[in-house]
């Protein structure tokens, strides 16, 4: 089977300009592949699309009991959040109640993601980098634990240690058969098939019906659904795609072309990776993937469409090209 096949074709007056390639994996709750376009077992990085799994120590401890996160900073901590004020405020509460300092946070610093919606970019550090609800997370499950936390993103760590283990339970893994590289952020990450990241979704949307996972699934889909603005931000696609889901839809983009959309209704989900890692290709392919699924209706497909970007604009504002879908889900 070829890994990847076309996705996403973009022309400009009418003469093919840039092809997108990329797979879909859509699986159930069983891991059963459902749909697929390209190799749905492809091997890739999950990026940020392995957050909500990363929380599962946390979760599974009764950590957010235990230091009294409420649901915005559940939330949080699946973020690949755009550092505006809302998000720094809740970075700055779960850090109060975990006793640390930002300082703490080992992320790393950039300019934050709502300098891209226009706003001017004041002083920002670590608070506002985009997985630093992540990274206070896992800093509060070292207090929780009493573990250090000068040292917690190495993959000794008992920390990383818990997040393997309980990350490869959630995907139907071994965990030695994840393979690791390290993040952006500095933390490990996996590549693992794309069908079994689809299926730990699905799982992820089933709530308390999850025999293993339960509780603490059923916690994170609903601060992830309540509070979809905290998962990503203004103009966000994750905020776009869980807003025209209406609490059904549960939404993670990850760096360099992933995205997986879960329903909770059909306890489904469908996780896409785009191999040049286009950000603007990997949303359109993911609204032409549920499109075809029949998740959408009428309005939905309307509250989606800027995220097809059928057009492709001058900075001007003409109508210069178009950008269209190129894949058929094979059931």
């Amino acid at each position: 089977m070829t890994p990847y096949v076309p996705l996403i074709e973009a022309t400009r007056g009418g003469t093919p300009e840039c092809l997108h390639f990329g797979a879909v994996a859509v699986a159930d709750v069983h891991g059963k592949v459902l749909a697929s376009a390209g190799d749905p077992r492809l091997v890739t990085f999950t990026r940020s699309t392995l957050k909500a799994l990363q929380a599962l120590p946390f979760m599974q401890a009764g950590g957010p009991r235990a230091l009294g996160f409420t649901r915005e900073q559940v939330a949080m901590m699946c973020a690949s959040h755009s550092g505006e004020a809302m998000h720094a405020q809740q970075v700055d509460g779960m850090l109060h109640k975990a006793g640390l300092s930002y300082r703490k946070l080992q992320c790393g610093c950039h300019v934050p993601f709502f300098v891209e919606l226009g706003q001017a970019a004041g002083p920002y550090d670590e608070r506002h980098h985009n997985c630093s609800g992540k990274h206070s997370g896992f800093l509060a499950c070292c207090v929780q634990h009493g573990w250090s936390v000068e040292n917690y993103l190495a993959p000794e760590h008992p920390l990383q240690q818990a997040i393997r283990r309980d990350v490869a339970r959630a995907l139907g893994m071994a965990p030695e058969a994840m393979k690791m590289g390290i993040d952006g952020c500095s933390a490990p990450n996996y590549a693992v098939p794309l069908a079994n990241l689809a299926a730990a979704y699905a799982r992820l949307a089933s709530g308390e019906d999850d025999a293993q996972f339960g509780s603490s699934f059923a916690h994170l889909a609903d601060a992830m659904t309540a509070h979809p603005e905290l998962v990503s931000g203004t103009g966000r696609n994750d905020l776009g795609f869980m807003r025209a889901g209406r609490g059904d839809f549960i939404s993670k983009a990850g760096a360099d072309g992933m995205q997986v959309v879960a329903s909770r209704s059909r306890r489904v989900a469908v996780a896409v990776k785009v191999a040049d890692g286009s950000k603007i290709a990997v949303t359109a392919a993911a609204v032409a993937a549920l499109d075809q699924l029949g998740w959408l209706d009428e309005q939905q497909r309307e509250e989606l469409r800027p995220w097809r970007a059928e057009v492709i604009a001058s900075i001007r504002g003409a109508a210069v090209g178009a950008r269209r879908a190129v894949f058929s889900l094979q059931r």
